[in-house]
């Protein structure tokens, strides 16, 4: 029972580690870093690094690897010292809370938001090993998670940190049409219900930030990234629209890499946790690689100078800005957290228990922010996020859609709904 036990914690730990890697991305973007003393609020320079922010998540995401090696110490030097039940997380690696349902408790990889459950490794796994020249595969979900993460990053600029975390509910859709299209999934007519209840709530959500805009609780001055020169003059409104839309934009990409990832692992067998430390590899690699070029042709000359590429003072910012530099720190560990207690719980109980939690973040996000004052309640945003969670449950199976008409024939004769190709839950 051991394991039982420690669910509620893990489940603690991912939120609050979820809650807080949003919260403190959102806190970082709101830091001065120039013309701090200045009386003219349109004069300060906030902390507008989308690129370097995007390296931090994957210097959490190579974390995985202290974990995978402070894992096989334990079970080299501790373990066989102690009982085989001692730990049900490092004694014999992940197991699920009950042996019985183990075919139904999906693995999860998550990365800022990753969701995904490939087939277990076990005795009877006639999947080829994911190792030695095929790891390079792995790159290219990798690169769809620098698109996807970067434009998200960029679009945090504008609006507020639960309004960015309630457009990422647009993952659900693209992720369903992708696995339609490449994967070969069936979708029952509910399920697509879902996903139009899904994109409806992210509309409604994007437009009760474009009409309160101007009460967000604070005043972002964000720069074009190329020129330097501020977009002050840009309504505040134009700019939450463009913000929902660069992270709604930024889903194709996560779905993507959700999709590469899924055939990856249904073709190849690789424990997940070291899946995502190998994205983190190859994620900042290709993030460095890409800075340099960038800052070279673009951040290094007068109009790219104090832009988005401008590595150079970005790295300045980082270090002489004692919060950026701490709020930095914390990210990396935040999505390192969230990464490791995320799939912990996956494989205790299931993926679908997985989305659900990970819809009740968003919440917290939200309450987080009202709190912290940055933004003020509306009552358009609630309805938005409600149609957001139904959306969410009901494609996940959690709720039984309205009309039982809408059910598969099997499932409204009262057999369990069993579809006849797995669905990716999200």
């Amino acid at each position: 029972m051991a394991g039982r036990n420690l669910i509620p914690i893990l489940v603690t730990m991912m939120l609050v580690t979820g809650v807080c890697n949003t919260i403190l991305n959102k806190y970082q973007d709101m830091q001065c870093v120039r013309n701090c003393d200045s009386a003219d609020p349109k004069e300060r320079k906030l902390f507008e690094q989308p690129v370097i922010q995007t390296a931090q998540m994957f210097v959490g995401e190579m974390g995985c690897w202290l974990v995978i090696g402070l894992s096989m110490l334990y079970k080299s030097f501790i373990a066989p010292r102690l009982s085989r039940d001692a730990s049900p997380l490092l004694a014999g690696g992940y197991r699920p809370v009950n042996e019985e349902e183990g075919d139904d408790d999906a693995h999860t990889i998550d990365g800022p938001e990753n969701q995904r459950h490939p087939k277990p490794i076990n005795e009877d796994d006639d999947r080829i090993p994911l190792r030695g020249w095929r790891i390079l595969l792995l790159a290219a979900p990798s690169c769809c998670d620098i698109a996807g993460t970067t434009l998200m990053n960029v679009g945090l600029l504008f609006v507020a940190a639960s309004i960015y975390q309630m457009t990422r509910g647009a993952l659900v859709l693209f992720v369903g049409l992708f696995s339609v299209l490449f994967l070969r999934r069936k979708l029952f007519l509910y399920q697509w219900s879902a996903l139009f209840v899904v994109v409806l709530g992210v509309a409604i959500v994007g437009l009760s930030g474009a009409l309160f805009s101007s009460d967000s609780g604070h005043d972002l001055t964000p720069d074009d990234g190329f020129s330097g020169e501020t977009v002050t003059n840009t309504p505040q409104a134009v700019q939450t629209i463009i913000g929902v839309l660069l992270i709604a934009a930024a889903q194709i990409f996560t779905a993507s890499q959700f999709v590469l990832e899924e055939w990856v692992l249904e073709n190849y067998a690789m424990d997940p946790i070291q899946v995502v430390g190998w994205e983190g590899i190859f994620g900042f690699s290709v993030t460095v690689i890409g800075m340099i070029v960038m800052y070279v042709t673009v951040g290094n000359t007068e109009a790219g100078r104090y832009g988005y590429f401008d590595v150079k003072e970005g790295w300045r910012e980082m270090t002489s800005n004692r919060a950026v530099a701490v709020s930095s720190m914390l990210i990396m560990i935040s999505i390192g957290g969230f990464n490791f207690f995320g799939l912990s719980v996956t494989r205790s109980v299931s993926a679908t228990s997985r989305s659900t939690i990970d819809t009740c973040r968003t919440l917290f996000i939200w309450v987080v922010s009202l709190g912290l004052g940055w933004e003020s309640f509306k009552w358009l945003q609630v309805v938005g996020f409600g149609l957001l969670v139904y959306g969410t449950f009901l494609f996940n199976d959690i709720v039984q859609p309205p009309l039982k008409a809408c059910l598969p024939s099997h499932a409204r004769e009262g057999q369990v709904l069993l579809p006849e190709e797995p669905i990716e839950h999200i």
